[in-house]
């Protein structure tokens, strides 16, 4: 639904549309969102065009004379604005992905030099991220001053170029920006400003999955609509093909039945080696039980693509994009998609998000699954004490988990797994229970993702516990809480620094992840050696 508006005659389209999707985040991939409003914007004859702005401003920044940027730089920068064009032609080439040394060296050196491409003062920005000193992405005030002045943002060169020539060629009667991240907001709504003041006529329209949340957060129905009057026009939460088509006067009854479309990209440009097709088969997840997880908080249903048309939907994206490597984005892989893969191998590698199920400790299945295509599942464990587990409502047993880390492994399947240290259910004697599970299955665990539990402000774990001021800001989604067992927030980053990482066997697993991209590159990792 679009929040807090009605639609009226006079708002239909008779123009171009320009999807816009704004600096940072990781541009290892094209932006999934984007190409699914694109496909059924062109399924109905809508003419649009979709802009990666977040590729191109980094490419900007990169390339925008970084020498006349930074005066006598220090030795290391020297040597990073010297390699760059080398050290970005590695990243899409497979020989650096046989060493994580060399490779973390390589975008750590380009970061370098992202970081050194702009003199605005306490703005931060790299390869994954984006930080001002002073402003947060979390206060409505920091972001509408971020929209008043526009040209303190680092990207301002960028977009003061490239903006003014594509609304002039287009004439686009809405102009729609996806904000998934929140190192994308303030880039964002600095943007919004620019938009705002060159084009006062034009509707700007905000999505994504941050903007989702905002929507979504307790008591802000309403509210975010009127924080941004006068320069959001609309705020959509949730998948925003059937709210775009509404716009542009057509209104589909039922389920929409439009594919993907990435012929806006160019799978060259991204850094990666070769073409990487992001596909999402759902939306929420189908466990959705949770108690820590966002997707509960929000209320978020789970909507999964017909099977046969996901199934088509993948045999034309990857017959169209030939990509290296596909990218499932759901949630959780259903097992009928698992299954439907394996009884329809998509002729490319694959990986994702999977919840681990009975079906995971079957050798033969797994051998299945690594036949057609799979290189590597993410895995939610989350802990290795069973009492955490069963508190959390995740429905997973630590017996399944063991058998399916060893038949996934003995299949050739890499798992990267994620943990969270510092929930309300967990206590120092349980999180050595984590330890201890990890160091016993550091065979079978090829990457870790070792996190700090944030609670989101709706959860209903935050019913159960004081909470108390966690980030400042008015659009905050989560919230700090006194532990049951006094086990402080300080306590869990110390336990995670200077005991967990520090044991051997999981040092010896962290070494193995890539800088920056993480998850996004860590495949590569594993297909070079296939």
């Amino acid at each position: 639904m679009i929040a807090d508006y009605h639609i009226e005659d006079e708002f239909a389209l008779e123009y171009d549309m320009i999807l816009i999707n704004p600096p940072v985040a990781k541009a290892s991939e094209p932006p999934a969102g984007l190409a699914s409003l694109s496909g059924a914007l062109n399924h109905h004859g809508i003419r649009h065009v979709v802009l990666d702005a977040n590729l191109e401003g980094l490419h900007f920044l990169i390339n925008s004379s970084p020498w006349n940027r930074v005066e006598r730089p220090d030795a290391w920068t020297a040597r990073a604005l010297r390699n760059v064009e080398r050290n970005i032609s590695a990243l899409k080439q497979w020989e650096i992905y046989k060493s994580i040394a060399k490779y973390n060296r390589a975008v750590i050196d380009i970061n370098r030099v992202i970081e050194k491409s702009t003199v605005i003062a306490d703005v931060t920005v790299g390869l994954a991220n984006y930080q001002h000193a002073q402003l947060s992405p979390l206060k409505s005030g920091d972001l509408l001053f971020a929209a008043e002045n526009p040209e303190n943002n680092p990207f301002f060169s960028y977009f003061n170029k490239r903006l003014p020539r594509l609304i002039e060629e287009k004439q686009p009667a809405i102009i729609g920006l996806s904000i998934s991240f929140l190192s994308q907001a303030l880039c964002a709504f600095a943007m919004l400003g620019f938009l705002k003041r060159l084009s006062p006529n034009t509707k700007l329209i905000c999505g994504g999955g941050l903007i989702t949340s905002w929507l979504k957060g307790p008591g802000r129905d309403g509210r975010l609509q009127q924080l941004f009057a006068g320069l959001v026009d609309y705020f959509v939460e949730g998948p925003g093909e059937r709210e775009l088509l509404r716009l542009a006067g057509i209104n589909v009854d039922g389920d929409l039945t439009c594919s993907p479309d990435y012929e806006f990209t160019d799978p060259c440009e991204y850094l990666s080696p070769g073409g990487v097709l992001p596909y999402s088969s759902s939306s929420g997840c189908f466990w959705n039980k949770c108690s820590f997880c966002p997707e509960n908080a929000e209320g978020n249903s789970y909507i999964p693509v017909n099977i046969d048309k996901a199934r088509a939907d993948i045999s034309s994206l990857v017959e169209k994009t030939k990509p290296t490597l596909m990218h499932l984005l759901d949630n959780s892989i259903s097992p009928l998609l698992m299954r439907s893969l394996i009884d329809n191998p998509p002729g490319v590698h694959w990986y994702g998000f999977a919840r681990i199920y009975r079906d995971l400790i079957d050798m033969d299945f797994c051998a299945a699954l690594k036949k057609s295509g799979c290189v590597m599942l993410k895995l939610g464990v989350e802990s290795g004490d069973q009492s955490v587990l069963d508190r959390m409502q995740k429905g997973i047993d630590l017996q399944t988990v063991s058998a399916a880390l060893k038949s996934l492994h003995a299949s050739g399947i890499s798992t990267y797994v994620y943990l969270l240290f510092g929930t309300p259910y967990e206590n120092l004697t349980s999180a050595r229970s984590t330890l201890e599970f990890t160091e016993t299955h550091s065979s079978e665990i090829s990457f870790l993702n070792v996190a700090l539990f944030n609670l989101p402000v709706s959860s209903s774990a935050a019913k159960s516990v004081r909470t108390k001021s966690f980030y400042e800001g008015d659009l905050t989604l989560y919230t700090d809480f006194e532990h049951p067992d006094g086990w402080s927030r300080m306590a869990v980053r110390q336990f995670i620094e200077g005991e967990f990482k520090r044991n051997p066997s999981v040092a010896d697993i962290l070494k193995r992840e890539p800088r920056f991209f993480t998850s996004n590159h860590a495949a590569f990792f594993v297909m070079h050696r296939l």
